[in-house]
């Protein structure tokens, strides 16, 4: 860099020389300054000053704080000796009083001069003013800038096609609605382009893309499908407009927007679909609905509506008042203006006179409500109930008749009952009642802890004396029997004719009587001769023995255990008693012996429960668990219900096995809660039998459920349209409890709809046979959709079981399941794996695939 020669520029303009570089630029209209060796402004030309808005130099700092802070660092470069020849730079200067303004800078180092001038300065800096331009610049870039973030975060894609150049541009969000990637190629040509569009759309498309090339249409809006990178349509809006002609009045530039519509337009179907099933509802149940304006008393009623008042003509803010019949018309009216002033929906119940003079009876419904113009209005549905109105009144009439003649009915069924449980011949109880007896008395034994003992006496000789003497014979001799039997009986024991001359004597309490006394007693007592028309008859008895104590007595098996000890009894001379004993047992002890590890397994509680998960079908997350019964068998480990379900069902005992598998349940559960691992209830599959218990529901009052913690499974097959009424208070008593009622293996039972509708269920379970090939078979799918379907409209969560692969879980999802379970996601598994399986979440990983395995389905199913 030239150094200066001699003194300052001002000491130089003050002996009136002119230095020649001054000469350069004294009228220049670029502005100049000279700068020494340390960076001082030493002199400058009008312009410059002007620019900075000084009249001299010395109102000027050094050249470096003429430059804002954000660009000096640009400064050191540009005034270093072997960079001052390089282009110039855009700066900001700073003005004294602050202001900044754009140049462009250019830092020169001046040649020598001729004759040696030892006034040259170290640098010259030429300015030229670009501040206006420089600011409209970042302005627009400013707004550009606001534009395109404005129209990436709203989702729509920005193309620009400038033909006269050939440019076609494409923003990263048009890309991503179509799956590709920033730097992936784009094929340009619209032969090849319109291949990734719906079959369906293209004509569509090349006609909307025509008249826009045309000219047609300035600026056009239409909607397509295009296929997604990864296989799936996309619905697409596109809207462009022209924005460049050509000389000769063509577009020679299109720009616009693309906005990615599916899931309005997936809204859209399904509303329609809504729409549709609403339609043909109100149209199979003949159900008329209506709309008035309460300000202008403007109607409007549907067809139904027309139909079921018999109308003609159009209705008009008189019509409905002017059909009511006149006995009801004052109080069908109150309802209506009391709803309207209470502005509460309400219920109507009414006779009409439709315009044929017929009489109907209608109910209706209607509640009031604000249009989106303010104007009140009142919209309702009405039906025609006349038939049942009119069978409501033939049963009411059938009722009175019935309790007309109730006393003489009661008789008579008294007479039915005592004929249907008694003997004929004895007077004794027979063998219907017998079983009924056993049955209380064995419940009763197993409650108190008492001993129950059975008897099965059987006449010896008897068939001799009928065939010698005849059966009016034989009759006598089987009503002493029953008469002696009669008078050994304690108040709290039952003698029964069980058939011929076989006879059953329960004995309970507990203490009890001594069995052999009692039976000696009995034996020793037919032994004694009977007169029969001055004939001395002779007959004796035999008597098998069984009883059992406590919660393992067996009614049925204590009368086939008795019959045994008979047998022998008979066996062994007759006139004698039996007990069963041990060599009884031994003889049955491999049939028995399942029976009786279960009832051990009862008392030491080794039935428990495992859990099988169950998932949010949308978010993956645990819902709540199913409770599966399991034994843990002391010698053969843990048994799936296959293996001892039936034989405890003979036993009688599946309740008592519910209720343990039920009472840890809800132990594990509130443990979980504590731990807050977010299952939100558990499931539990309840029997037939259960349900028809009606000690279920007090049963159920003992134990600690929380509401909406717990829910049944009811087996399709199990629940029919004529449940008894126990069953019907059952369910009603675990409404009220707080326990959800679902239905299990739905789909291939007997349910109806009708009957679904009636119980309201929390959940249905789809069986797992109709979930499994859904993965394969698109008619399947569809039939599974329908379930869902009717689930959504009944407003009833649908949970999908058997859920074995990831396909499952993604296809199950995106038909609409609400819930997931099967070995895809977790296997059944005890208590206390559960925490930490859901902390591990492991189950995420394994369902991690299941969108590529659904678009792989539905590639096949659509190469089908």
């Amino acid at each position: 860099m030239a150094k200066p020669f001699g003194s300052t520029s001002i000491a130089v303009r003050e002996t009136g020389q002119e230095p020649f570089y001054r000469q350069l630029f004294a009228r220049s209209g670029f502005g100049y300054a000279a700068l020494d060796a340390v960076g001082h402004v030493v002199d400058a030309n009008a312009t410059l000053l002007t620019s900075f808005g000084v009249g001299s130099i010395l109102q000027l700092p050094a050249f470096e704080a003429c430059v804002s802070p954000l660009d000096r660092s640009v400064l050191a470069f540009a005034m270093r000796t072997r960079m001052a020849e390089q282009a110039p730079w855009e700066i900001r200067l700073k003005r004294p009083d602050g202001n900044e303004f754009w140049v462009l800078a250019s830092f020169i180092v001046p040649p020598p001069l001729p004759g040696g001038d030892e006034t040259a300065p170290a640098l010259i800096v030429q300015t030229v003013d670009i501040d206006e331009r420089k600011r409209n610049a970042l302005e627009l870039a400013e707004r550009e800038s606001r534009w395109n973030h404005a129209l990436e975060s709203a989702g729509q894609g920005v193309w620009d096609h400038d033909f006269s150049r050939g440019d076609l541009f494409y923003s990263r969000q048009w890309r991503t609605i179509r799956g590709l990637q920033p730097d992936d190629p784009i094929e340009a040509t619209l032969e090849t382009w319109i291949q990734t569009v719906h079959p369906d759309d293209r004509v569509h498309v090349l006609r909307e893309i025509a008249r826009q090339e045309n000219g047609e249409a300035p600026f056009n809006v239409f909607s397509y499908r295009e296929r997604h990178r990864d296989g799936h349509w996309v619905w697409i809006e596109s809207r462009g407009a022209i924005v460049e002609y050509t000389a000769d009045g063509k577009p020679s530039r299109i720009a616009g927007t693309d906005t990615d519509i599916t899931e309005r337009k997936e809204a859209e179907e399904r509303l329609a679909q809504m729409s549709r099933r609403l339609e043909l509802a109100l149209d199979i149940s003949r159900i008329g609905v209506f709309d008035i304006n309460l300000r202008t008393n403007e109607v409007r009623w549907d067809d139904r509506m027309t139909e079921i008042y018999g109308l003609t003509g159009a209705p008009d803010g008189m019509t409905w008042e002017q059909a009511l019949h006149p006995e009801d018309r004052q109080k069908a009216s109150a309802k209506v203006n009391e709803g309207i002033i209470g502005n509460h929906d309400f219920a109507n119940a009414f006779r009409i006179v439709r315009g044929d003079g017929a009489i109907r009876h209608i109910r209706g419904r209607a509640a009031p409500y604000v249009d989106t113009t303010g104007a009140p209005r009142l919209i309702g549905a009405n039906w025609d109930v006349t038939d049942d109105v009119e069978l409501q009144e033939e049963l009411k009439h059938a009722k009175d008749l019935a309790e007309a003649r109730n006393a003489e009915l009661e008789t008579a069924r008294a007479r039915i009952e005592y004929t249907a449980l008694h003997d004929h011949l004895t007077g004794l109880p027979n063998r219907r009642y017998l079983d009924a007896a056993i049955a209380e008395a064995a419940g009763k034994a197993r409650e108190s802890g008492s001993r129950l003992a059975v008897l099965h006496i059987d006449l010896d000789r008897f068939k001799e004396i009928n065939d010698t003497l005849g059966h009016l014979a034989g009759d006598q001799m089987l009503v002493h029997a029953a008469d002696v039997l009669t008078g050994l009986k304690g108040p709290d024991e039952f003698v029964a004719r069980i058939g011929g001359d076989e006879f059953v004597f329960l004995s309970t309490g507990s203490a009890g009587r001594n069995l052999a006394t009692l039976a000696e007693a009995i034996v020793s007592a037919m032994r004694k001769p009977v007169t029969f028309n001055g004939h001395i008859c002779r007959f004796g008895a035999s008597v098998g023995i069984a009883s059992q104590s406590g919660a393992a007595i067996d009614a049925k098996q204590l009368l086939v255990n008795a019959d045994l000890a008979l047998y022998r009894a008979k066996n062994r001379g007759r006139s004698r008693h039996e007990f069963f004993t041990s060599d009884f047992q031994a003889q049955i002890i491999v049939n028995k012996q399942t029976a009786d590890d279960i009832l051990t397994s009862i008392e030491q509680h080794r039935f428990l429960p495992w859990y099988q998960p169950q998932f949010c079908a949308r978010t993956l997350d645990i819902i709540g668990v199913e409770t599966l019964a399991r034994w843990d068998h002391p010698a053969r480990g843990i048994l799936m219900p296959d293996t001892f379900l039936k034989i405890a069902d003979d036993l009688d005992c599946v309740a008592m096995i519910d209720r343990l598998v039920l009472e840890q349940s809800l132990a594990d559960f509130a443990d979980w809660q504590r731990q807050g691992l977010g299952i939100g209830k558990i499931s539990a599959n309840i029997s037939s039998r259960r349900l028809h218990d009606p000690e279920l529901a007090h049963s159920l009052r003992t134990l600690d459920i929380a509401p909406k913690s717990l829910s049944f499974e009811l087996l399709e097959s199990i629940f029919l349209d004529d449940c008894d009424r126990t069953v019907l208070e059952n369910l009603a008593e675990m409404r009220k409890l707080g326990i959800d009622i679902e239905i299990d293996d739905f789909g291939t039972g007997h349910a109806s709809i009708v009957s679904l509708m009636k119980l309201s269920p929390r959940r249905l379970k789809i069986d797992r046979q109709l979930v499994k090939p859904v993965s394969r078979s698109p008619g399947q799918r569809k039939l599974v959709g329908t379930i869902v379907e009717i689930g959504r409209s009944l407003n009833i969560e649908v949970v999908a079981e058997g859920v074995e692969t990831p396909a499952h879980v993604a296809i199950m999802r995106d038909l609409g399941c609400d819930i997931l379970q099967g070995y895809a996601l977790a296997r059944p598994m005890p208590a206390d794996a559960i925490p930490d399986f859901v902390r591990r979440q492991e189950w995420r990983a394994h369902a991690g695939h299941a969108r590529d395995l659904q678009n792989e389905v539905r590639r096949t199913a659509a190469a089908r």
